[in-house]
C-alpha cells in the first residue's frame, strides 16, 4: 500500500497550488483505481494538524473539520485510525492541543494510562495526570 507525506495531503485539501492539487488527484484516482488506499502514517497526521493551524491558519473547528473528513474518506487508511478517532474527540470537547490527545488516544490504546505531563491542559483531559514537581 503506497503511503502519502504531509505536503500531499495539505496540498489535496487546501488546494492552495494548482499544479500540486492536480498531480495530488492523479495519485489518489490511479490508486483508487487500482483497488489501493493510500496509508497515513501517525506522524504525517500530525503534521498535517499543525499546519493547517500554523502555516494556513485554520481555526481548530475548520481543523476538525478537515481531520474528520480525511478520516471518513474511503480511500484514505491511517495509522491507529481508532485512536486518531479518539484524539479528535478529545481534542473537539477539551482545551489540550491535538497532538497532546493523540498521545493520550495512543497510550490509552496500549493500555499504558496514565500519561504523565506537566501540560496543564492535556492534564484536564481523561487518561491524563499532571506530574507535580
Amino acid at each position: 500500500m503506497p503511503a502519502l507525506d504531509t505536503n500531499v495531503l495539505v496540498r489535496y485539501v487546501v488546494r492552495d497550488d494548482e499544479a500540486q492539487l492536480s498531480a495530488a488527484r492523479r495519485l489518489i484516482r490511479s490508486c483508487v483505481s487500482r483497488g489501493q488506499t493510500l496509508f497515513v502514517p501517525i506522524t504525517v497526521t500530525l503534521e498535517f494538524e499543525w499546519v493547517l493551524r500554523s502555516n494556513f491558519g485554520f481555526s481548530k473547528v475548520e481543523t476538525i473539520d478537515a481531520l474528520s473528513t480525511l478520516f471518513s474518506a474511503a480511500e484514505l487508511t491511517f495509522e491507529s485510525e481508532r485512536a486518531l478517532e479518539v484524539a479528535l474527540h478529545l481534542y473537539r470537547e477539551g482545551s489540550a492541543d491535538f497532538a497532546d490527545c493523540v498521545h493520550i488516544a495512543l497510550a490509552a490504546q496500549a493500555r499504558e494510562l496514565p500519561l504523565w505531563t506537566f501540560d496543564k491542559r492535556a492534564g484536564k483531559v481523561g487518561g491524563a495526570q499532571i506530574l507535580g514537581r
